[in-house]
């Protein structure tokens, strides 16, 4: 508990350094660098892959896919990812076959999964980043992600006492859920307040509840769906490249879910 306080003391505030005052750039940069090592993290899991060459594949194309959204052709580049991605494990595995060794077709979803899907969900943060007021909007998934995360542990470590998923997670309780959700709302509305006070934006807050719920629902949801995958995998986690919180997929599955979440909620009911 001690080095995950502290990593993540050390941590926030670089992310939030990124996230508002610097340029799109760094954090589609940073982006980049997350979806190349989730992408490691994952096909190891998964065994998704063997070798440097077939690693490569998914690692280039999602450190290449965040970067498309920058330039503005974001769909694009995803379209090329994938039809590439797809076409080069085709080919892997029709050589493979000839050589009478085999790279089966089960391993070209993985591939696929991390070398576009995830980047694409991730590079939702560079979307919201470039948006009127993008450094105003970027923080919404973090304060989804983050606050449902530790809204939820703190709830079920306090109050939990009956097993929402026993089999798939667990250490997570109803009562943690609803607290997730619960502190998710109270964070967006003081969020809410904190623009209302310091800038001339005509908040809407039944929107920032919207918000709330869906990023709640969604961290939650992409938590336990990351989580199921390590259980049929039979890993802990992921990695261990952040001390005392894992992988970097272990710290990012409910962002890969809540940034494209909230990005289409924006995109169609601005909050402010």
């Amino acid at each position: 508990m001690k080095t995950r306080i502290i990593v993540a003391a050390i941590f926030v505030p670089v992310l939030f350094i990124i996230l508002f005052f610097l340029p799109p750039v760094w954090l589609t940069a940073v982006t980049a660098i997350i979806g190349a090592l989730i992408a490691f993290e994952f096909l190891r899991a998964v065994k998704g892959a063997s070798g440097i060459r077939l690693y490569s594949y998914p690692i280039v194309a999602a450190a290449l896919v965040p970067f498309g959204f920058y330039f503005g052709f974001g769909l694009e580049v995803l379209r090329a990812v994938m039809f590439l991605l797809v076409a080069i494990m085709s080919a892997e595995g029709i050589i493979a076959y000839e050589r009478e060794k085999r790279v089966g077709i089960e391993k070209i979803l993985p591939v696929v999964f991390t070398g576009a899907v995830i980047p694409f969900f991730l590079s939702s943060l560079v979307c919201l980043k470039m948006m009127g007021n993008g450094k105003l909007y970027v923080l919404l998934p973090i304060i989804a992600a983050f606050i449902s995360d530790s809204g939820a542990y703190f709830a079920g470590l306090y109050f939990g006492k009956h097993q929402a998923f026993p089999r798939v997670s667990p250490n997570k309780t109803i009562e943690g859920c609803v607290g997730g959700l619960l502190c998710t709302v109270a964070a967006m509305l003081i969020y809410g307040v904190i623009l209302a006070i310091v800038t001339d934006l005509d908040v809407k807050f039944i929107a920032l509840i919207i918000y709330a719920i869906v990023g709640s629902l969604a961290t939650q949801l992409g938590d336990l769906a990351f989580s199921l995958i390590k259980r049929h995998s039979e890993v802990k986690d992921y990695g261990n490249i952040i001390p005392g919180h894992g992988g970097m997929l272990d710290r990012f599955d409910s962002m890969t879910f809540a940034a494209p979440a909230l990005l289409a909620l924006v995109t169609v009911w601005p909050a402010f």
